[in-house]
């Protein structure tokens, strides 16, 4: 780095640099300029990408809500079936499913039978 003074001290030309070592650092800023560009590309495209995953993946999030809600009314309405059928004659209920074990025990038997 050469510095040519002019007569009180001032340095000369373009702050005292040469051309070659002004170009040196001029290439060098733009090089470092265009990665720099690239990289904030880069990273805006990707959190485009991210905010656009966020966008659906809040979406999928709501139809499950949704979805849950739906379920959780069914068997809600599906226990309060079970609750009135509980309250009712337990001795009818215990009369149903001893009728359907006859059954079943007699349509086993039946098809052992035929073999």
């Amino acid at each position: 780095l050469t510095v040519v003074f002019i007569g009180d001290g001032a340095p000369a030309g373009s702050y005292g640099y040469t051309n070659s070592g002004y170009s040196v650092y001029e290439e060098e800023n733009e090089r470092l300029t265009e990665s720099l560009r690239t990289k904030v590309s880069a990273i805006k495209s990707l959190s485009i990408e991210i905010g656009t995953e966020v966008k659906n993946q809040n979406k999928m999030l709501s139809e499950m809500d949704n979805d849950f809600d739906s379920t959780s009314g069914l068997l809600g309405a599906t226990m309060g079936r079970l609750r009135i059928l509980s309250r009712g004659s337990q001795t009818k209920l215990l009369c149903y499913m001893m009728l359907f074990s006859l059954f079943v025990f007699f349509v086993i038997y039946w098809i052992i039978k035929l073999r």
